[in-house]
Formats: C-alpha cells, sequence, structure tokens
C-alpha cells in the first residue's frame, strides 16, 4: 500500500519560513496530481497547493508569492516552501497525492498524517 510521510512542521515566529516534506511510499506505478492542505482549529480542511504532473501549480490565494509546492520525481517526494509565514498560516498541514497503484488499476488518493504548523506573532 501507498503511504505517505510527512515531515518539517514545528513552531517559527512571524515572518520566518518552513519547509515541509511528504515522501511517498510503496512505489505506486505512477503518481499523478500532488497537493497540500490545511486544517486550523474549527475550521474545514482547505487547498494551499496543488502540483500536477503537467507542472501546473495552482495556490490558494491567502498564499500566493509566499509558498511554492514542488517535487522531486526521483525521491517521490512533495515539498512545501513556506515563506514570509504569518500567524493565520498555523495549521495542520496534510499532504494529498493521487496515485495509480498498478498498471490498468483505477486511480486513487492518500493522505499523510498532517504535520502541525504554528506561526507566533
Amino acid at each position: 500500500h501507498v503511504r505517505l510521510v510527512e515531515s518539517g512542521g514545528g513552531l517559527v515566529q512571524a515572518g520566518g519560513s518552513l519547509r515541509l516534506s511528504c515522501a511517498v511510499s510503496g512505489s505506486p506505478f505512477s503518481i499523478n496530481t500532488m497537493a497540500w492542505y490545511r486544517q486550523a482549529p474549527g475550521n474545514q480542511r482547505d487547498p494551499v497547493a496543488t502540483l500536477t504532473t503537467d507542472g501546473v501549480r495552482n495556490y490558494a490565494d491567502v498564499v500566493k508569492d509566499r509558498f511554492t509546492i514542488s517535487r522531486d520525481v526521483a525521491a517521490d517526494t512533495v515539498y512545501l516552501q513556506m515563506n514570509s509565514l504569518k500567524p493565520e498560516d498555523t495549521a495542520v498541514y496534510y499532504c494529498n497525492v493521487q496515485y495509480i497503484l498498478a498498471r490498468g488499476s483505477l486511480l486513487r488518493t492518500s493522505w499523510g498524517q498532517g504535520t502541525q504548523v504554528t506561526v507566533s506573532s
């Protein structure tokens, strides 16, 4: 089975930076769209950034020009570089990956366990 292992969260002061990583294990046949979501207490889980296999990136308006999603294809890892962090960026961040487990099988999706990002003012 495919598992996603996240790392890189933590506590940072406003204006600081963090880099999240999400490694895909299980050697799927192919990986499609990779994305990051976040969920603050009492809120729904919202998309932050997505990256398609064609290299198309989309960002939530609130993180544009501050966050960058990237991918290491060889390592099956997706990253989220977060700069100029604000207290309102505080949330649990989840990676999400769409993949095909074996040739001819259906497209599936998997979630990471979440990593806490806390930005102090």
